[in-house]
């Protein structure tokens, strides 16, 4: 596998309290969107550089926690302190007990970590640009600025954002973008999650600067626009214990397979294989590459046929004018 950097802001620390032999088990993690991702992108094998603020006690514990995983952590020592959450799953499932989203990065903060992304971006080809916890962590026009000035430099870059920061990185120019419908809806780019309205928002994002890009629909088959042909791409739907980091896993291999010079057929099935895998597990961002590569070769990726209403879905107006139109 190739080399991939993550920027990843302001990485928090997940302590998770579990249900070990009736008595309770503790342990420590590095968490966030772009810890999730290095960490499936190291079990797929490629060679990953993450981008991070680290502030006080915390953060000294998030920062040994990523090295610890295999990752080369290039950090920035940032003011106060790193976000970290608690939460219970010995019932089963995951609540939350106290949540500290961290601290606002500084300018200061801001311009060592963009001149770090940088060079290590150029080195290796590959970004994934990540989100942080706070919506006001990293200003959105950090990530358009990043966008930009890495694919001047002819490095691939990745981004499973929403809102804002979304919007500025298309307006610097992505290589790939991925998203999840209901990301779509809710954030007004999609009049809603029926497949039209998907397709129709995809384009959208096309047209505002990514060049690929590729939607999620939990149960239903995720979608590509690549090079003005839509596709979709199936998978045996397995037993989930924990969808969360699916997306981020789908991105990581997206991403690995990209930067060791695979296609972009080979990209989404790999990423759709990660991601599959990953709801099989309560760890976020993990499955074995074995189990992974296997599960590709039920992947299938075809052109996209339109899809038939089910009998209870509703129709708007507008869509039934579009479609008469159409026809």
């Amino acid at each position: 596998m190739g080399s991939v950097v993550v920027f990843a802001p302001s990485p928090g620390l997940t302590v998770t309290v579990e249900d070990v032999d009736g008595g309770p088990d503790i342990h420590f993690h590095a968490g966030g969107q772009g810890v999730w991702q290095a960490r499936m992108l190291t079990g797929l094998g490629a060679s990953v550089t993450m981008c991070s603020v680290f502030s006080g006690e915390t953060g000294t514990v998030i920062r040994h926690l990523i090295a610890d995983e295999g990752v080369q952590v290039v950090p920035v020592e940032g003011q106060g302190s790193s976000g970290a959450y608690i939460h219970d799953r010995r019932e089963g499932s995951r609540e939350v007990v106290a949540e500290n989203a961290g601290e606002k990065l500084t300018r200061h903060d801001l311009d060592e970590l963009y001149g770090q992304t940088l060079k290590a971006g150029m080195d290796a080809g590959t970004v994934i640009l990540s989100g942080a916890v706070r919506e006001d962590a990293v200003p959105a026009d950090v990530y358009r600025r990043l966008a930009a000035d890495l694919g001047t430099a002819g490095c691939r870059v990745i981004v499973d954002l929403t809102g804002d920061r979304l919007t500025a990185a298309l307006e610097g120019g992505v290589t790939v973008a991925k998203i999840a419908d209901d990301e779509l809806t809710e954030s007004g780019r999609a009049s809603s999650d029926g497949p039209e309205a998907i397709i129709e928002a995809m384009h959208a994002l096309h047209e505002e600067g990514a060049g690929t890009v590729i939607v999620t629909r939990a149960h239903l088959p995720s979608l590509m626009l690549h090079e003005g042909e839509l596709s979709q791409i199936r998978v045996p739907e397995m037993q989930s214990v924990d969808t969360h980091g699916a997306g981020d896993s789908l991105t990581a291999g997206v991403a690995a397979t990209l930067a060791d010079g695979g296609s972009m057929h080979e990209a989404v099935v790999l990423g759709t294989a990660a991601g599959a895998l990953n709801v099989t597990r309560h760890g976020l961002g993990t499955g074995e590459e074995g189990a992974i590569r296997n599960l590709t070769k039920l992947v299938t990726v075809s052109a996209y046929q339109a899809e038939e209403p089910s009998a209870d879905q509703q129709v708007s107006p507008e869509e039934l004018a579009r479609k008469v139109w159409k026809q």
